[in-house]
């Protein structure tokens, strides 16, 4: 174990949430839990048996899932504004990517709304509160239990972490007697992050490496609520991912000690979840795949999978980034967002040592043919991004609608190698940083780089992490912790100073509770 260097639950009606289980399992189609109260479950419901338990968690799940998927929010806040990518004809979108966040456009006013995550919150303090009386039902024992109030704290001190890095402080409730968000203050983020730090602390060693895994210890249900471990997947919270979150709640604080702590421990546990690093063509082609099976490699994602009835049209980036090209066609003709032909050769340069097999020359080609694996269409005035495409249906017949089954994937084992890449670095440890950066770069088909006078490792991180993880929602937060770093750079150094990291909050929660401020920044 790791020590750290510093009635029904989610009910909206029995019948909704029961349904929701069967059709989602792992979540919830942003739809079936559009909801307009943060107030969402239903505190006069009954808490007596396995299926009510069942129900709560899946719900949870399910909530977290529509709070990133609902108005495309997880890329609005993560890979959007000042990202790679430009908008082709969207104005909502050109004023997130410039940074215009108090732009007037309906999206804008969702995206700022932090109305989802409370339903989150309050679901999980419920949940936490009353799924012990399940336990009067003999099938729901105390493994059940443990397990299940485990995942919802996990999945409360996500909610919390993530909220921090869009709004900087936010009200922090943590049981149903104090309330909803709209009649607290904003607690300070230091306050509310060293909360989820300890409620992930003392959670992670409660959760284990695989749902229905090998349990010597006979710790954790077998056959958790029916699945087998092919079918669970890392869909739930797992000890891992605990960790995972922790690191990037020590990394975005500045603290890179625990972070190295805690990705180390992820590294050498990984094989123990079925972790391991992919190679380009399965991280094209099944890593965001929601239904695929033994696709472990996700070791925190929110599926959509199509064999549970989750397809769905909108909460994908593919929805912003698809369009028709020679070799894929489809009825859309331009993208919503596409990377501009200039920004892929920067970012990846033929100079950088190998073959990169994301986006280079395929060394195998008599005619110099270009890699296809994250763009085509790329001699096109609009390249098509499409290193993620799940896509179901026929979409190549013109009027064809378009739906998608991949995942919302929030880390994996190359992102936490990089993260760990970038602790080393900040630490001094420089052989070890460089170890953890040439993983990643030798499956994509590059050279091992090694220190040299020209040379800045951290630079070299971020690069890295740039190039792999395009499209995956980190490129705002990776410039915010890079700038804190290095300092060099004035505009963004005033962002930081001035708390324009953060994005405003919608005036419908200014509205509702006169004890929160606009963020000054944006006032």
């Amino acid at each position: 174990m790791i020590s750290t260097a510093t009635n029904k639950a989610m009910q909206i009606g029995k019948k909704v949430l029961l349904a929701t289980v069967l059709m989602l399992f792992m979540g919830a189609c942003n739809k079936q839990l559009d909801i307009k109260s943060s107030r969402q479950a239903d505190e006069l419901g009954h808490w007596d048996s396995y299926e009510d338990a069942r129900s709560g968690l899946m719900g949870l799940y399910g909530l977290l899932r529509a709070a990133l998927a609902d108005n495309n929010a997880h890329w609005m806040w993560g890979e959007l504004r000042n990202g790679d990518f430009l908008s082709v004809y969207r104005t909502d979108l050109k004023a997130v990517i410039d940074g215009k966040l108090n732009a007037s456009f309906p999206t804008i006013d969702a995206v700022t709304n932090w109305r989802r995550f409370y339903a989150v919150i309050n679901a999980s303090n419920l949940f936490i509160e009353r799924v012990g009386g399940c336990k009067a039902d003999q099938r729901y024992t105390e493994s059940y239990y443990k397990l299940d109030v485990a995942q919802a704290r996990a999945i409360r001190a996500f909610t919390y972490f993530y909220m921090v890095r869009i709004w900087g402080d936010v009200p922090l409730i943590v049981n149903t007697k104090e309330g909803s968000f709209d009649a607290l203050p904003r607690t300070s983020q230091n306050a509310v992050l060293s909360f989820a730090e300890q409620e992930l602390i003392q959670v992670a060693p409660s959760l284990p490496f695989l749902y229905s895994g090998v349990d010597p210890a006979q710790l954790y249900p077998n056959n958790y609520y029916g699945y087998n471990s092919s079918q669970w997947l890392n869909a739930p919270v797992t000890r891992l991912a605990a960790y995972a979150i922790l690191a990037h709640v020590a990394a975005w604080q500045g603290r890179y000690i625990d972070a190295a702590v805690y990705t180390e421990y992820i590294v050498n546990n990984a094989s123990k979840s079925n972790l391991s690093l992919v190679s380009t063509s399965n991280l094209v082609t099944t890593l965001f795949n929601s239904g695929v099976n033994n696709n472990y490699n996700q070791l925190l994602g929110f599926s959509f999978n199509r064999n549970l009835g989750e397809t769905t049209s909108e909460g994908h980036i593919e929805q912003l980034t698809l369009a028709n090209t020679t070799l894929y066609p489809m009825s859309k003709p331009l993208p919503e967002i596409y990377v501009p032909k200039d920004s892929i050769a920067a970012i990846f340069p033929r100079s950088n040592g190998g073959t990169d097999q994301r986006f280079g020359v395929d060394p195998a080609s008599v005619q110099q043919t270009i890699y296809t694996n994250y763009f085509e269409n790329y001699s096109a005035a609009v390249p098509v991004f499409k290193k993620i495409r799940v896509v179901d249906g026929n979409v190549g017949n013109a009027g064809q609608f378009a739906v998608f089954n991949s995942s919302i994937v929030f880390t994996r084992l190359e992102e936490i190698k990089l993260l760990r890449a970038e602790a080393l670095a900040v630490l001094g440890q420089t052989d070890a940083a460089y170890q953890e950066l040439n993983a990643v770069r030798g499956v994509r088909g590059l050279a091992s780089i090694s220190p040299a006078p020209s040379r800045d490792l951290l630079t070299e991180v971020f690069a890295e992490r740039r190039r792999e993880l395009m499209g995956e929602g980190w490129r705002w937060y990776d410039q915010v912790r890079f700038n804190k770093l290095k300092r060099t750079n004035a505009a963004f150094n005033e962002l930081i100073d001035k708390g324009g990291i953060y994005w405003p909050i919608a005036q419908d929660v200014l509205n509702r509770n006169a004890k929160i401020t606009q963020n000054a920044y944006w006032q």
